[in-house]
């Protein structure tokens, strides 16, 4: 192909693009001075009015207090509620506190103007921040605070998914809270219950101890009573003997004579009466037959009554008597006794 006719036609190309790229540079120009003089400088002019600065930028008024809440804000005007609240974004208060921060403020301006460009614009661009404020709010778990600044967001963009967002880590962060003081409470509930258990189980102990030394010191006397018990049961029995041993000794082919005791038993001191430190006594009728055995043992009084019946009549019914005679024959005969119990 002929090289000069292909620089032409690159030359001719050239040519017909050059004005679309001009015409497309000066539209962009046109609207940027436009956007310039009808919607940024206006809005500049207003905030330099305010003490400059963009509404929708944060800034820390370093070294100011925040200014104290204004004291009427339903009568104030347009300018005076845009100024509070360029003054609220300066110093950080978004969303608080109550009735003192920017978006109330704002909000405050389109209810007197709807539609008003600057709060709108404001609003919209400060909206993220204001999410993060309210989401710091959640997570230091200051849970009323937390919904009020949801609320405020939700009347300047209901539609916005942040809140979605802000809504289910404010359900989770409060049911979190509610687990977080049950366990608490089911752990305090438990020190409580160990706490009465140890109580009650050393309660427990020291009775143990105290019936286990009342048991003792019981098993004790008891002990000792039935030694002295003994002690009287065998000086008894060693008088006894020694009492029937002149009838004994009385001759042998007296032809009458009543019947003598040659072998007695001591009575078994009753356990209940020794624990309880009783004494009494027991009358008692009976038969010695021919064989000097008794027989037909009865209670004929007693003091106290039923306490000491059966030991008396066990310990007489073993007993052994010389007969009675009678010209010299064994006679059964009947005979009355008084057994004393003492301590």
């Amino acid at each position: 192909m002929d090289t000069r006719y292909i620089r032409h036609a690159r030359t001719h190309a050239r040519g017909a693009v050059q004005p679309i790229v001009i015409a497309v540079l000066v539209v962009v120009v046109v609207l940027a001075a436009a956007a310039w003089f009808l919607i940024i400088k206006p809005h500049q002019d207003l905030m330099q009015a305010d003490n400059g600065g963009h509404p929708s930028t944060p800034v820390t008024a370093a070294g100011q207090a925040a200014a104290p809440p204004p004291a009427n804000v339903e009568a104030m005007s347009l300018n005076q509620l845009l100024s509070e609240a360029r003054r609220a974004i300066n110093e950080q208060r978004l969303l608080a506190p109550a009735g003192n921060n920017a978006f109330e403020f704002y909000q405050k301006v389109l209810q007197k103007q709807p539609g008003n460009q600057v709060a709108t614009d404001a609003l919209r661009e400060t909206f993220p921040f204001a999410a993060n404020a309210a989401e710091q709010a959640i997570n230091q778990r200051d849970f009323n605070d937390a919904q009020r600044q949801i609320d405020l967001l939700a009347k300047a963009d209901p539609a916005n998914y942040t809140l979605t967002i802000l809504r289910s880590k404010l359900d989770a962060q409060r049911k979190l809270l509610d687990r977080e003081q049950q366990l608490a409470a089911d752990k305090e509930k438990q020190a409580q219950l160990a706490a009465q258990k140890v109580a009650a189980d050393k309660v427990e102990a020291d009775r143990q101890t105290e019936l286990k030394t009342q048991q003792a010191a019981a098993e004790q006397a008891r002990v000792a009573q039935q030694a002295r018990q003994a002690q009287q049961q065998q000086a008894e029995a060693t008088r006894q003997p020694q009492t029937a041993t002149p009838s004994a000794a009385a001759p042998a082919d007296a032809a009458t004579h009543a019947a003598v005791l040659v072998k007695n038993t001591a009575p078994r001191y009753p356990t209940a009466a020794m624990r309880s430190n009783q004494e009494g006594w027991v009358e008692l009728a009976f038969t010695i037959t021919t064989g000097g055995d008794v027989s037909d043992v009865k209670v004929v009084d007693a003091q106290p009554r039923h306490v000491f019946d059966r030991a008396a009549i066990d310990a007489v019914s073993r007993w052994k008597y010389q007969p009675a005679t009678q010209d010299g024959t064994p006679v059964a005969s009947s005979k009355r006794q008084r057994i004393e119990f003492k301590l």
